[in-house]
């Protein structure tokens, strides 16, 4: 390969090994380069990824999708997007009153209780929870588990879990959640496994699966995985670091 650093006719020593990595990655490898600028189409890609990422961010999980699935919807203490990205805090806490509805609305005392929460990506959501959601009611009954009432939780971060699953007496929680969207997929999603659910439970003692989409793994596979996972944690009685 040539030294000269604004070398036009510059490449790559093995070709053929620059392919199968090239294949083997999502990562932008190989991409070459205009003189000393990314080419326009690596620009442009780039552009149209980076994109997609912010809106995953800042666009809202559609009303349609949460009727669609039947999902009884709540909110965080956030009150809008901007709190949500400043104040990690308050989207892990409910109101009073909302703790005071759900207790009202919702089944006390389930196995398991399923949460989705927008997080980060409300395009994760809105990709993978369909199919997911109604994989995951129907197989954990099967295995005669009782599941709560599922709730969508707007503003919610990962640790909402905690005083949601409390407050309904679960014994376990179940939390899908949009993952921090990246450059080359906004549409991961994680979920997050916990059991016997309380405020000062430490993220050691909580399970997750995460990578969550088409092209990592697929929501009919992590349903069947999570419902393992579930089963593993009644019967073990833990979560996180407390399973062998």
């Amino acid at each position: 390969m040539s030294d000269s650093p604004n070398s036009d006719d510059t490449g790559p020593v093995d070709e053929d090994a620059l392919a199968r990595i090239v294949d083997a990655s999502p990562s932008r490898l190989g991409v070459g380069r205009s003189g000393t600028r990314p080419r326009t189409s690596s620009m442009l890609s780039f552009r149209a990824d980076h994109a997609r990422a912010r809106d995953a961010v800042l666009t809202k999980v559609s009303e349609e999708m949460i009727e669609e699935t039947g999902l009884t919807s709540i909110q965080s203490r956030v009150t809008d997007q901007d709190e949500y990205l400043a104040r990690p805090d308050l989207g892990r806490q409910i109101s009073d009153e909302t703790e005071a509805r759900i207790r009202d609305e919702c089944t006390l005392n389930p196995d398991v209780q399923i949460l989705v929460c927008d997080g980060l990506s409300s395009t994760a959501v809105e990709k993978n929870v369909p199919n997911l959601l109604a994989m995951l009611v129907d197989g954990l009954e099967e295995r005669g588990f009782e599941v709560g009432t599922p709730l969508f939780v707007k503003f919610g971060r990962v640790d909402v879990m905690d005083e949601i699953g409390k407050t309904l007496g679960a014994t376990s929680v179940v939390n899908l959640i949009g993952e921090r969207p990246g450059l080359h997929t906004a549409e991961s999603l994680s979920a997050y496994l916990v059991y016997e659910p309380h405020p000062d439970k430490p993220t050691a003692k909580k399970s997750v699966i995460s990578n969550i989409h088409v092209d990592g793994l697929p929501a009919v596979e992590a349903g069947a995985q999570i419902i393992d996972l579930v089963e593993r944690m009644h019967d073990q009685r833990g979560s996180g670091i407390d399973l062998d």
